[in-house]
């Protein structure tokens, strides 16, 4: 594989894939092309059992999506779905027979948070951590699945909680919230999911398989309901109150690796 933004390392049957996307790995089309060829890559390899993912930036794991470059990145989404669509990539992730575990250092935001909610398990450091679903600030539901996970995981009232507020959570309270396995401290967050991950690479792949059918078939929402929030993101992304309360921020930081170190901050001035 040619990779731009993702660094790959195998490990008995686990590959680990750091991201780089700089300057704050937002999910634009190079870093979804990447991430649909190591799926596939992987996918074809029955060697490969899990899938970990981690960043190379430590203050971004995967901010959110570059809003300026949506039909772009929806077009090498459907490269692996057959639909313009992130949120039917991630929901490809979730239902795949490989095991996928993020392991979560700095900010991840938006459609990063949805990557790593369909990943099958999320570990964060304590000390780095930062979560957010802010797409409500602009107007939006978030189009990559995060009300379907986030309900399922936290219960109504903190769902509402995370998206209305598009607040930054750190990772003890995103941890208490259920948005993530476990908090650990940095020191120990690597060792911690690479032992995980070879653990659970050595146990056979047909259990990995029926675990994740009938986990999926309880708590993982259809494809039309991820379908629908992703239609609903890309319609109301097109709406001229979208586009310009997107530009106020964008004014004031938004997409910049400055700005975004305190994107709650930033999103709750695009009132004034």
């Amino acid at each position: 594989m040619a990779l731009q933004t993702l660094s790959v390392v195998s490990e008995e049957a686990v590959r680990f894939a750091a991201i780089s996307a700089p300057p704050m790995n937002l999910l634009g089309p190079a870093l979804v092309r990447d991430l649909v060829s190591l799926i596939q890559s992987a996918e074809a390899d029955p060697a490969v059992r899990v899938l970990v993912f981690k960043s190379a930036d430590p203050d971004y794991f995967i901010s959110h999506v570059d809003v300026t470059q949506i039909k772009a990145y929806r077009e090498e989404a459907a490269k692996l779905t057959g639909e313009a669509s992130l949120a039917l990539l991630f929901r490809h992730l979730s239902t795949s027979r490989l095991v996928s575990i993020a392991q979560i250092s700095g900010r991840v935001r938006g459609a990063g948070s949805e990557f790593v909610l369909a990943c099958d398990m999320r570990f964060a450091s304590l000390e780095t951590a930062i979560f957010g679903q802010f797409e409500p600030a602009f107007g939006q539901l978030p189009g990559g699945g995060a009300a379907q996970h986030l309900t399922r995981l936290m219960g109504r009232a903190r769902a509402l909680e995370v998206m209305l507020s598009a607040e930054d959570y750190r990772a003890d309270l995103a941890e208490r919230y259920g948005w993530i396995n476990r908090a650990l401290p940095d020191a120990e967050l690597s060792e911690f999911v690479r032992s995980l991950a070879l653990r659970i690479a050595r146990f056979p792949t047909a259990g990995h398989q029926a675990v994740k059918t009938r986990v999926n078939s309880l708590a993982l929402a259809s494809v039309e309901e991820f379908r629908a929030d992703s239609d609903a993101f890309g319609d109301s992304a097109r709406k001229p109150e979208t586009q310009e309360r997107i530009s106020r921020a964008l004014q004031r930081g938004f997409q910049t690796r400055a700005g975004e170190i305190d994107l709650a901050k930033v999103l709750g001035t695009l009132e004034r």
